[in-house]
């Protein structure tokens, strides 16, 4: 029922995801303290990126005529922490899955990531479970130099590195790139994307963007969204087995509306057997920042 492909799909949907564990300790304030070494520059439209916290409710679509899922419902929270000189940020997912026969499959799993703000610099852990019980563990760490070329050393499943290709984004470089490609009425959005969801380094994505929606919602559901321009975009995956895309089909696929903040709604994901629709319950800000 390809479960690594769920979680990766859901994983590329938002902004950064966060490293285990508690945001980095701020320098002291107080005047005999050491000078605090000046963190990289931010990536040009960071500053636009809202600290938040919201929970999706995940529906079912549909599945192709030869898969096996006959259903599929499930709940992900997520959270992104302003922490200062990177996103904090972390996903719970879980997800119940029916096949023609009745029977049901519980998966869940927990990812977090630290992206830096310079977007060099990624730290991530996933641990997915199947029924209960541990069926994979990845994490690591990426690091980029200035042409998106770099290197993604991995902890687990086993220790070894994979060389990532220039122009290579992580995740909220992306999401900051997508927008930016938006609001800017380009059309396709072609790189490779560094998740740390896959034990393979970076994957191919296509990012093809509709028209940007300059006219903010007046009355929109959440506080978070109000006065904020937005765009619809399909994101597609490839494996390394996929030659890059081309006339390929893709290993996945997410839909969904970015708003300028970064915050997403009205998702649907697309994992090739079957597809769910994904609707923002609830949506509040978190307090962050230097």
């Amino acid at each position: 029922m390809r479960l690594r492909s769920l979680l990766a799909a859901t994983a590329t949907m938002g902004a950064a995801l966060a490293l285990s564990g508690p945001a980095p300790a701020q320098p002291s304030a107080q005047s005999s303290a050491p000078a605090a070494v000046q963190s990289p520059a931010a990536l040009p439209g960071a500053e636009a990126m809202v600290a938040h916290r919201a929970a999706y409710r995940l529906t079912f679509d549909k599945a192709r005529d030869n898969s096996d899922v006959s259903r599929a419902e499930g709940v992900m929270l997520f959270e992104v922490l302003d922490a200062c000189d990177g996103w904090a940020s972390r996903q719970r997912l879980t997800m119940r899955l029916q096949d023609r026969d009745g029977r049901a499959i519980e998966t869940a799993s927990d990812y977090s990531t630290f992206e830096s703000k310079d977007g060099r610099r990624l730290r991530f852990s996933l641990t997915q479970m199947t029924q209960g019980a541990v069926s994979n563990r990845i994490s690591g760490e990426a690091t980029l130099q200035p042409d998106g070329s770099g290197v993604a050393t991995y902890e687990q499943p086993s220790t070894r590195t994979e060389a990532l290709p220039a122009g290579t984004l992580l995740p909220m470089a992306h999401t900051i790139r997508a927008i930016a490609a938006g609001r800017a009425a380009e059309r396709i959005l072609n790189v490779p994307l560094m998740d740390g969801t896959s034990e393979d380094g970076a994957q191919d994505s296509t990012t093809i963007l509709s028209q940007w929606n300059k006219e903010a919602e007046t009355k929109p559901r959440f506080p978070l969204l109000a006065q904020q321009e937005s765009g619809r975009m399909r994101i597609a995956f490839f494996g390394k087995d996929n030659n890059g895309g081309g006339a390929s089909s893709p290993d996945y696929e997410v839909g969904l509306r970015y708003f300028a903040n970064g915050v997403a709604d009205e998702l649907n994901m697309d994992f090739g057997e079957f597809a769910v629709n994904g609707r923002l319950e609830t949506l509040e800000s978190v307090p962050g920042g230097c």
